[in-house]
């Protein structure tokens, strides 16, 4: 018998000191606050977002102009590139026409200077590419706003599974406390010779059944606070506790039949069926001619740094691109595929929508009826909990009958919470997937 006691003892000590930790308090406002800053999913998204801005930022050569500078030294024996150089620098003289000279001419040494300027005029296809461009930005924009609506969702999800937690903790401590409270008196009235030893047993193993329920529940809020660190990104994983506990949310909402067609996601997705759209246009407008302005500025002569000649060219160049192979073919095919790919995409994931709207509204509906069940059943495994230990107090109730109460009631109340779980993450998926 003393055994046994130092052994809850023991026991108990463990897991007070396992309780004993600190445990920092935590608001749902700070943890939705915490994972809008710091989260890694979300930042990857944003990072996506400022990819898709980036190459939106490059399609603007359809209209800027292409400025480019060199500086070339040079020389040669070459008598066609001498002649030429020659020319550049403007230092040509009657004699430079001997044949022998041209034929066999020394070496020249050339310095040029060259800005060159290319202004794109009509490129109808760069056009629809970055028309295409700022529509995928668009939607990337929208990917990201969903994205943080969803890690809202997942935090506040991951908010009620921690109150759920410690609501687990709570009962199970009250449970132990009931359970030493009737071990105490089955030994006062085992010492009186009015129990068995084995009746004195049985509550003893259902203090230590209680204890590893209760030890498996603190597991459980560690691991809740871990996922809430890691939703916002904390690498110190800290044991938290929720500032309120977990309770009935009031805001019900009626079944919800359809999903907004405004939704950040399908609109996303729409804009990227028009973005392949774009592309789509954009591969049929190779076919066209392209008509560019071009112009050069140049300095040569014969010394480094120096400008002793200097000259300008400037035109327009009107190109088509008749024929190139089938690659133009086979661009604008695949181009086609891939916006009817889009399109039945978007088609498909309204239905998806659709569908989970609809089992998350039958999840709603079960969670209520579920509610008025399980908060009947905890009413009444109270009330029978508190006639039977009555009656226990006064030798009138068998031990056995007693220690089944209890653990009813202990069960009763953790299914309630988790009825009360279930109900609130059930609305608060409604709310999510409408929104």
């Amino acid at each position: 018998m003393k055994k046994t006691h130092i052994l809850h003892f023991l026991l108990a000590l463990l897991l007070t000191k396992a309780s004993a930790q600190d445990a920092r308090l935590i608001t749902k406002a700070e943890v939705l606050d915490r994972v809008s800053e710091n989260n890694t999913s979300l930042k990857i998204s944003e990072q996506g977002l400022e990819e898709a801005r980036a190459d939106f930022r490059q399609t603007g050569a359809v209209f800027l102009p292409n400025i480019t500078a060199s500086h070339t030294a040079m020389a040669t024996t070459n008598p066609l590139m001498a002649f030429g150089s020659k020319l550049n620098q403007e230092i040509l003289t009657q004699n430079d026409f001997n044949p022998l000279l041209l034929n066999d001419p020394r070496q020249i040494e050339n310095y040029a200077t060259r800005l060159e300027i290319q202004q794109p005029i009509i490129n109808m296809d760069g056009i629809y590419q970055r028309k295409a461009a700022k529509t995928k930005m668009r939607a990337m924009a929208l990917q990201t706003q969903r994205a943080q609506e969803h890690l809202d969702f997942e935090a506040d999800k991951a908010y009620m599974q921690l109150q759920l937690a410690h609501k687990g903790v709570a009962v199970l401590e009250k449970a132990l406390g009931a359970a030493r409270a009737n071990l105490k008196l089955a030994q006062d009235n085992f010492d009186q010779g009015y129990l068995q030893r084995a009746d004195v047993l049985a509550v003893e193993v259902r203090v230590t059944e209680v204890m590893n329920q209760l030890q498996t529940a603190r597991s459980n809020v560690a691991n809740a606070s871990n996922y809430l660190s890691y939703l916002m990104d904390d690498e110190a994983y800290t044991i938290y506790r929720p500032a309120d506990s977990l309770q009935l949310n009031g805001n019900a909402l009626e079944e919800v039949g359809a999903v907004s067609e405004t939704r950040a996601d399908i609109r996303a997705m729409e804009l990227s069926s028009q973005a392949h759209e774009a592309l789509r246009l954009a591969d049929k407008m190779t076919f066209l001619p392209r008509l560019n302005a071009f112009g050069s500025y140049e300095l040569h002569d014969d010394e480094l740094f120096r400008a002793g000649a200097n000259g300008y060219t400037f035109g327009a160049q009107l190109s088509w691109n008749l024929f190139e192979g089938s690659k133009r073919f086979g661009q604008a095919q695949k181009s086609k595929a891939a916006h009817k790919k889009s399109v039945l995409e978007l088609e498909n994931y309204k239905s998806q929508s659709e569908l989970e709207l609809k089992k998350a509204n039958r999840m709603l509906t079960d969670s209520k009826n579920k509610l008025q069940l399980t908060k009947l059943a905890l009413d009444q495994s109270r009330e029978s909990l508190r006639i039977r230990t009555n009656r226990f107090k006064e030798g009138l109730e068998k031990t056995a009958d007693l220690l089944l109460t209890e653990t009813q009631y202990a069960q009763k109340q953790l299914e309630y919470h988790q009825t009360v779980f279930e109900y609130n993450h059930a609305l608060a998926y409604v709310q999510f997937l409408t929104k």
